[in-house]
C-alpha cells in the first residue's frame, strides 16, 4: 500500500514506532505552526518535496491533505511512501476513508501490553493493583513517572484540547464531570440516558461525548455476542477505557493502596483484562474479535473471543485466589455451547488446569490467550 496509518491515543508510541521504522523518511509534525501553514497554504507544494518517503505526524488536523495524497499516491504508485499518524481514528470520516480506499495499510497502536511490559522488565509481577493504578502509557514506565502526576496533566492538556478541536464544550466542568460519571460505569452496560440524566445535558450531547472519546482512543465499547441460544439477549455494548490508570484518576485514586478495598477493582481488573486481549489483536493487525455474552435473565460471561469457528469464553476475577463459584457463569455457558474453551483468568500468578476450565494468572493473560 502506498500509504500506512498508524492510530492510537497520545502518547502511545505512534511517533517512536514510525521513525524507528523508517529511519530515512522525512519527519513533519503538523502541530508545529510552521509547517502547519506550509501544508495549508500550499498541500501539493509541501508534499512534493519530500523525496524519500514521509511521516505526517497528526495528519487529522488537515483533512484536505488526504485529497493530495491520493492523487500523489496514485502518480508515483510507490508502496509506503506516506507514513501517516494521528491521535484521532482519522478513517472513521467518509470523506477521509473515501480518499484513502485501497490506498491505506491500517494500524492501530494502544498503550503496552502487560507482555511487552514483561519483555521490557518492567510488569509489577507481584502486585496488580500497581499496575492498574500506573496504566500501560510508555512515557510513564520509560521515565519512572509517578501516575498520579502524569494523568492530571495528560487528562487537561491533551483530552480535554482534543475535544475543543472537534467540538465546541461551553462549560468544560461539565464535560470533566461527564469524564468521570464515564468512569464509575467501567464494565456496565452503556446507559445514555442514565448518564445524560446524572451529567445535566440532553441524550444528544451524552452520545456525541462518547463519540469523541471512542474517536480519540480514550474509551470503547465492547459488543455483546450475537449467536442465538433460545433465550433472549442483550443488545447493548459494555463501555471500557483504553488505560486502567486513566480511569484511576479520574474516579480519584491517588494511590495504589486504595485500589485494596476500592468498590471498582473489579471492574478496573476486568478492563485491564480486556484491553489486553485487545492489544494482542491490534499488535498483529488483526481486528479484535471479542465480544462479551449476556442473556435476559442475568446470565454473563465476561469475555468471548471468536476466532477460527471456535469461542474461548473467559471469566475474570481480581481474586487472588480460585473458588470453584467463579465457574458457575462458564459451566452455564458450556450447557448452551459445549464446544466452547472455558477460561478463568484471575488476580493470582500461578496457572493451572481444572476439569472444567483452564486457570490462568493475569501477568500471562494475553501471552496464553492468544496461543490457544
Amino acid at each position: 500500500m502506498p500509504v500506512i496509518s498508524i492510530t492510537g491515543p497520545r502518547q502511545s508510541g505512534k511517533t517512536t514506532l514510525a521513525r524507528m521504522c523508517f529511519p530515512e523518511y522525512n519527519y513533519v509534525n503538523l502541530e508545529n505552526p510552521d509547517v502547519y501553514e506550509a501544508a495549508v497554504s500550499d498541500p501539493r507544494l509541501f508534499l512534493s518535496q519530500f523525496g524519500k518517503g514521509i511521516i505526517i505526524d497528526e495528519v487529522q488536523r488537515i483533512p484536505a491533505l488526504f485529497s493530495y495524497i491520493q492523487t500523489i499516491s496514485d502518480e508515483r504508485n510507490r508502496p509506503g511512501e506516506f507514513i501517516l499518524t494521528g491521535s484521532q481514528n482519522f478513517l472513521l470520516s467518509e470523506k477521509i476513508s473515501q480518499s484513502l480506499a485501497g490506498r491505506v495499510f491500517v494500524s492501530h497502536l494502544l498503550p503496552l501490553s502487560i507482555s511487552e511490559l514483561h519483555g521490557a522488565d518492567k510488569a509489577k509481577t507481584e502486585d496488580v493493583e500497581a499496575t492498574i493504578f500506573q496504566g500501560f502509557y510508555p512515557r510513564i514506565h520509560q521515565m519512572d513517572m509517578e501516575s498520579e502526576l502524569f494523568f492530571p496533566s495528560y487528562i487537561q492538556t491533551y483530552v480535554e484540547r482534543d475535544v475543543r478541536q472537534i467540538v465546541n464544550v461551553s462549560n468544560l466542568f461539565v464535560f470533566q464531570k461527564f469524564l468521570r460519571i464515564a468512569a464509575g460505569r467501567v464494565g456496565q452496560l452503556l446507559n445514555y440516558n442514565n448518564i445524560a440524566n446524572e451529567v445535566g445535558v440532553d441524550l444528544k450531547t451524552v452520545k456525541s461525548w462518547f463519540s469523541i472519546l471512542e474517536t480519540s482512543f480514550i474509551v470503547f465499547f465492547l459488543h455483546p455476542h450475537h449467536q442465538n441460544f433460545s433465550k433472549r439477549i442483550l443488545k447493548t455494548p459494555k463501555l471500557y477505557f483504553y488505560d486502567t490508570g486513566l480511569v484511576c484518576s479520574l474516579l480519584g485514586i491517588r494511590k495504589k493502596e486504595e485500589l485494596t478495598g476500592h468498590w471498582a477493582k473489579g471492574a478496573l481488573f476486568e478492563n485491564m483484562i480486556i484491553a489486553d486481549v485487545m492489544k494482542g489483536f491490534l499488535n498483529r493487525c488483526i481486528t479484535p474479535p471479542i465480544y462479551f455474552w449476556r442473556d435476559s435473565t442475568g446470565n454473563e460471561v465476561d469475555c468471548l473471543i471468536d476466532i477460527d469457528d471456535k469461542i474461548k469464553c473467559i471469566e475474570i476475577k481480581s481474586s487472588t485466589t480460585v473458588s470453584s463459584d467463579f465457574f458457575k457463569r462458564l459451566d452455564y455457558y458450556r450447557k448452551l455451547n459445549p464446544e466452547a474453551e472455558p477460561f478463568l483468568i484471575y488476580g493470582g500468578n500461578t496457572d493451572s488446569v481444572r476439569n472444567n476450565g483452564k486457570i490462568i494468572g493475569w501477568i500471562n493473560a494475553g501471552r496464553t490467550l492468544h496461543k490457544y
